[in-house]
């Protein structure tokens, strides 16, 4: 599983990358977590609103920091 954090490498996209290594280490999974700040990268998702959380290269969430308890449910 790769897991991707979408955005500028603000305060809240860092927030968002905490939250899903946290999951992923909650619920034991084999998954890498990689930051993409590349905004041609991002806007190649459809993504307008960061920061935003992309698994196995689906767009789940975008334009807020999800728990990492929400993240959780969508991995």
């Amino acid at each position: 599983m790769v897991v991707k954090i979408l955005g500028s490498g603000c305060a809240n996209c860092k927030k968002l990358e905490a939250n899903a290594k946290e999951a992923i280490q909650s619920l034991g999974l084999d998954a890498s977590v990689e930051k993409v700040e590349d905004f041609k990268e991002i806007m190649a998702y459809g993504v307008m609103a960061t920061p935003a959380l992309v698994v196995d290269e689906v767009v789940k969430s975008s334009g807020r920091v999800l728990s990492a308890k929400e993240i959780e449910k969508l991995l």
